[in-house]
């Protein structure tokens, strides 16, 4: 059964629930064994990721497989085996992918039970928590602040309780739930506490679709990803005519016997195809997610890597991401005429009946854990992010209420001033007050009496500092968004060393206005006193001004803008909800994670970039060289004379693309890479792919033309010439392989000697040549070959400088020591 969509009625009483005992003690263990049995279970995938099988077929059956199968069936109908070795790609290409997804599956789906939330259920009169698969229907589950629910339900026990349904219905604002209001799995608690019986679990439950989507293991868009497919789009189109022109050149024109015309027709087109591109930007996006996976950083969508090595602008909040959670009580000073003990009484009372304490209430009980005795609260006004304030009320022991001082109090009162003051030093301070009316009263808290100023530390993250200067480095903005007083937030920043700390701007004073908001936010970095709306409208206006956003966050009021964020960071202890609409999670809660997965963005935007070079430098010169040679052909009908065949074997274009391609694409595809993320990659990669693969297809042509020995040629003389254009090819390709390991670090000049080393070998040794149909014994061939080859690395070069010119990049051979990563030195 589909689940419910949100409606406007989903805020309608529905039936109360009559059990009374049911309520308070919840399911029985018969209860619930009996509900199991008959399927009354909330079952539902812990995740959606692929099963093995589906993994299997998708790398398996691809078009890149398909076309490189047809042409090995034609190439071993001929009996030719050594020719079909291009089929091993075939096997690396399914194996390989894989491999490295189910890896990345299983590291994903690790990571994602451990950052799973659990419910708190009532059974036999007992909460425990349990995973959300083993709640079955009709049980009692309680919710506190930044809960979500996990199945819907109705609610049967109440305190303030207001949920956030903007994840369902898109309204921001938090719904108050009475008895018996129904309560849809997906929303979350944004003020209050209370419970609800379970009405609809598995997939009846709205949840159901919502942590599908949460949870999976997608690709979503990507510039990176969307730019290959328009590469891989107009490849095709070009293969269609060359590969008609090369196979009517083979099997019509050039008169040669079966075997060796096909044979020349697959060694035509099997270069054409870029298999190894899609295959190693998926190793680079899956090596990346398991790197990251054993820092406890889950990536929930695999672009989102990507997505954020192109962030030039993170809003940060302070309290779990500069700060730890934890606190300790520093100081209580009473305000003149208060009565002490009754002030530790009040405080002690309040955080001892609090059943879902906040960092600082816990700070407070651990300072005074004796419970004075006053009895259970008449009324209970929960802390929320809107109203900045908490409260309890104790009948003759009075209305206490815990908040903000400057929302609780008159700005310009003496006790607001001294609060400011302790707050610039990067303390935390609550105020305790007392009011005449009851907390629950529709127009609590009223006037406010202060009592006494709760002065709480907070503990200052020690990787904080290093994390902002890396990201300053990196000419990353960071802004400071937070709930608290701006200048406790600005003091905060201050001494993190952030630029423009010093002058904290209060929320409460920001323009509505998206342009006058984004003003602001270009000259200002510290934010305090943020409502959750406020949060978002920031994201929105930086996004306006065309900034790439990252919000970090762990608490609900953090949500909204971390679903409205070009990347949502939440920390793994941040509640269940923040979990659920990232796409980034750091188990750990640090902060200082976040470079990593910037550098790890970098390293795969920057070598798939380097790859794709190399590959679609191989393409171009392959259709041209097919357009060429399937040109002359059909000219020759024309002209009367005899047509060229294809120079190359299969199993030449194999060699040609092991170390000029194969090999040092998969060293690129993953070393360390530390440069900026740029737009405009199809642009930049075509920059440099069509004019090398133009002077590679047209010099390899021109150096075939010079050494072809005419129709009547010998087999010896085939195969020199054969040898001889191979041999220009060669030389200019690993040219352009050492253009796109620019700029040089030790390791390349290593990778590029060992590539030409490689051909030397196969050249050098008399069975490496017999194997693969190699002869230099032509000194005349061998000199063109080489001479050809020589001028077509002089124009690579001169390309590369000039178009570098063009466009007004830096261009440099070796690198400086700022862009060195450790080890490179």
């Amino acid at each position: 059964m589909a689940a419910e969509e949100p409606t406007a009625v989903a805020d309608q009483a529905a039936v109360p629930p009559t059990d009374a005992r049911h309520v308070e003690l919840g399911l029985t263990t018969e209860q619930v064994a009996e509900r199991v049995a008959r399927g009354a279970t909330n079952d539902v995938p812990d995740r959606a990721s692929r099963s093995v099988g589906e993994i299997v077929r998708a790398n398996v059956l691809t078009r890149i497989n398909a076309i490189l199968g047809v042409l090995l069936a034609i190439v071993l109908a001929t009996g030719s085996i050594i020719d079909g070795m291009f089929g091993l790609l075939i096997i690396l290409n399914s194996a390989i992918g894989i491999v490295q997804e189910i890896r990345a599956k299983w590291t994903l789906d690790r990571l994602a039970i451990v950052s799973q939330a659990k419910p708190l259920v009532r059974r036999d009169g007992v909460v425990a928590e349990l995973p959300p698969h083993d709640v079955v229907l009709d049980d009692i589950i309680e919710l506190g602040p930044g809960d979500q629910a996990v199945v819907d339900g109705v609610v049967v026990e109440t305190e303030g309780l207001e949920l956030d349904e903007s994840l369902l219905t898109g309204e921001a604002d938090p719904v108050h739930k009475e008895l018996g209001a129904r309560v849809l799995s997906g929303s979350f608690v944004a003020a209050g506490s209370g419970s609800y019986r379970a009405t609809k679990v598995g997939r009846d439950a709205y949840a159901a679709r919502l942590a599908e989507e949460a949870s999976k293991f997608t690709l979503v868009h990507s510039e990176l990803r969307s730019g290959i497919d328009k590469i891989l789009k107009f490849i095709t189109y070009l293969m269609i005519p060359a590969g008609l022109l090369i196979i009517y050149n083979q099997l019509f024109s050039s008169g040669q016997p079966l075997g060796p015309a096909l044979s020349g027709m697959v060694a035509a087109l099997v270069p054409m195809v870029p298999e190894g591109l899609v295959l190693m930007t998926s190793i680079a996006f899956a090596v990346g997610v398991i790197r990251l996976g054993h820092r406890q950083c889950l990536v929930q969508e695999l672009p989102a890597i990507e997505g954020l090595a192109r962030v030039d602008v993170v809003c940060a909040d302070k309290t779990g991401t500069l700060t730890e959670n934890g606190m300790r009580l520093a100081d209580l000073v009473c305000v003149d005429g208060s009565d002490e003990t009754a002030v530790r009484a009040a405080l002690a009372a309040m955080a001892a009946d609090d059943p879902r304490p906040n960092a600082s209430v816990l700070a407070v009980r651990e300072a005074l854990p004796d419970d004075p005795g006053w009895g259970d609260a008449t009324a209970v006004a929960p802390f929320s992010s809107a109203k900045k304030w908490s409260g309890q009320s104790y009948g003759t022991h009075g209305n206490w209420v815990l908040g903000a001082p400057d929302v609780l109090l008159d700005p310009a009162s003496a006790t607001a001033r001294h609060a400011e003051e302790l707050g610039a030093q990067g303390l935390r301070v609550l105020l305790l007050g007392r009011c005449e009316r009851a907390v629950d009263d529709p127009q609590a808290p009223g006037t406010v009496t202060a009592q006494a100023l709760v002065v709480l530390e907070q503990r200052v993250r020690p990787d904080a500092k290093p994390t902002l200067e890396y990201f300053a480095s990196q000419h990353v903005d960071v802004k400071v968004i937070s709930g608290d007083n701006a200048v406790s937030v600005g003091a905060v920043a201050t001494s993190l060393g952030l630029p423009h700390a010093e002058h904290p701007v209060d929320a409460r004073a920001l323009p509505e206005d998206r342009d006058r908001l984004a003003d602001t936010l270009d000259s200002a970095t510290t934010f305090g006193r943020v409502r959750p709306d406020q949060k978002r409208a920031m994201v929105g206006a930086l996004q306006s001004r065309g900034h790439t956003v990252a919000m970090t966050g762990d608490g609900v009021n953090d949500v909204l803008a971390l679903k409205d964020a070009d990347i949502g960071v939440a920390m793994g202890s941040g509640s269940p909800a923040t979990r659920a609409v990232a796409q980034i999670v750091l188990l750990d809660n640090k902060f200082a994670t976040l470079p990593y997965v910037v550098a790890e963005g970098r390293r795969v935007i920057g070598n798939i970039e380097r790859v794709s070079n190399l590959f679609l430098t191989k393409t171009v010169y392959s259709v041209l060289l097919a357009f060429l040679v399937g040109l002359s052909g059909a000219l020759s009908q024309v002209f009367d004379y005899e047509p060229l065949p294809y120079p190359f074997l299969p199993r030449h274009v194999t060699i040609a693309a092991w170390f000029t391609i194969g090999v040092p694409a998969f060293i690129l595809s993953l070393a360390p890479n530390n440069e900026r993320a740029r737009s405009g990659f199809v642009s930049r990669v075509m920059r440099l792919a069509i004019p090398s693969g133009v002077i590679i297809g047209v010099s390899t042509f021109v150096c075939y033309l010079l050494v072809y020995a005419g129709p009547d040629q010998t087999e010896a003389q085939k195969m020199q010439a054969g040898t001889a254009a191979l041999i220009t090819l060669i030389m200019i390709a690993l040219w352009v392989l050492a253009v796109v390991a620019r700029p040089y670090v030790w390791w390349k000049l290593v990778l590029l000697a060992g590539s030409v080393l490689g051909y030397v070998v196969l050249f050098a040794f008399p069975f490496a040549r017999e194997f693969f149909a190699l002869d230099v014994s032509n000194v005349g061939a061998m000199v063109t070959a080489f001479t050809c080859g020589a001028i077509g690395v002089v124009l690579v070069e001169v390309s590369w400088w000039v178009t570098g010119r063009i466009h007004g990049e830096h261009r440099r051979l070796f690198a400086a020591s700022e862009d060195l990563l450790p080890g490179e030195h």
